[in-house]
């Protein structure tokens, strides 16, 4: 009977233990609200195309045990209760400052998830939660910021293109990628058909949509469609500002100055790529040595007319080539149209010689490149 006794004496001991334990716990977490919000002002205004960037700043809570506390703001679409908000982030110095220091591209972000258009004003309203890392507190203050989004988006990582009327079809798997050629910049070259066609963030789940609207400008969640004949193309979109350039790649050739003519044209193979199959590559004789130089013409034509795009090496004078050469000695970059500077020479190897040429500007290559396989 006494080791019974002594047995429950123990538990409830310890049991008398972990409730005293609990409450020290929960007494050490307990922080207040923040009563004060100081800046920005109540229903400031922000036009977000500016670069700045906004400082939100609130009055200190207060811990029970005295210690520090952590802050969070939280973002909401007016109306919201920030039981569900759009967005949170932890204050300056990892949650441990009374200040928040925002750009205004995040801003658009935020702006974006609450459903604010581009081009448009709308509202936001944020307030701060205090907390010891768990427990959180709301303040009961709350204020709002009125905001301008610019025309542009934010950047998504990749972009592709899918739809009808593009090369891969309306199966988002058969999507092709643009080229990411800037921060906020996309290309690519493709094959447009008769239908309607988009671009997408990725291709699974659920993608950002985009489009490009009859004016030519960038927009969200819709569909462009392409009333033309079967053509290919060049398509640039900046996100910044939400332009889009759109020109047709109507011929490509092979540039050879030392007999001042174009060697042969190449033909569209799909997916940005073009070839030019079992051709004759022959140097000029110089007499002490022969001439191997070229260059490539791009014809294309857009709203303001044709002209000529010149391709080339990033070099303005180069060696032969060799099987030691790297391959971004192929690379190919926007040139000058001057006969000389900026051409390529051809490996020795092709020198009397049919050949499969091959000019690869797709969105998934490391770069745009161009390559000769001796037939």
């Amino acid at each position: 009977m006494k080791t019974i006794y002594s047995k429950f004496l123990v538990i409830l001991l310890a049991v008398f233990a972990v409730g005293c334990s609990d409450d020290d716990t929960v007494s050490h977490t307990k922080v207040s609200a923040v009563e004060a919000l100081y800046a920005p002002a109540d229903n400031v205004f922000m036009d977000l195309g500016a670069q700045g960037a906004a400082t939100f700043e609130w009055q200190g809570a207060t811990a029970e045990d005295n210690g520090v506390v952590l802050y969070d703001v939280m973002f909401d679409k007016v109306g919201g209760d920030f039981s569900d908000p759009v967005y949170v982030t932890a204050a300056d110095g990892n949650g441990f400052q009374k200040t928040l220091t925002m750009s205004y591209t995040q801003l658009n972000q935020i702006a974006t998830m609450s459903g604010i258009e581009s081009e448009t004003t709308g509202k936001l309203i944020w307030t701060v939660r205090s907390s010891k890392g768990i427990n959180f507190v709301t303040s009961p203050e709350v204020r709002t910021i009125e905001v301008l989004r610019p025309a542009g988006f934010p950047t998504p990582d990749q972009l592709f293109i899918t739809g009808a009327a593009s090369e891969g079809g309306a199966d988002v798997n058969g999507a092709l990628p643009f080229k990411k050629t800037g921060p906020t910049t996309f290309e690519i070259y493709t094959q447009l058909t008769a239908g309607e066609y988009q671009f997408i963030t990725r291709k699974n789940g659920t993608p950002e949509i985009f489009y490009i609207n009859e004016q030519g400008d960038l927009k969200q969640d819709g569909n462009a469609t392409h009333s033309g004949e079967t053509k290919v193309y060049r398509i640039k979109v900046d996100f910044s500002d939400g332009t889009t350039d759109i020109a047709e790649i109507s011929k490509i050739e092979l540039w050879f100055p030392p007999r001042s003519e174009f060697m042969f044209e190449y033909a569209y193979a799909g997916g940005g790529k073009w070839e030019a199959l079992n051709k004759r590559i022959e140097f000029r004789d110089m007499g002490s040595w022969r001439d191997e130089r070229y260059k490539f013409k791009f014809t294309v034509i857009d709203d303001s007319g044709t002209t000529e795009e010149w391709f080339g090496s990033e070099n303005r004078d180069n060696n032969r080539p060799d099987a030691n050469t790297p391959a971004s000695f192929w690379n190919l970059v926007p040139v000058t149209n001057n006969d000389w500077d900026n051409t390529f020479k051809f490996m020795g190897s092709v020198d009397m010689q049919n050949v499969n040429a091959l000019i690869d500007l797709s969105g998934d290559a490391p770069a745009y490149t161009h390559s000769f396989t001796v037939l």
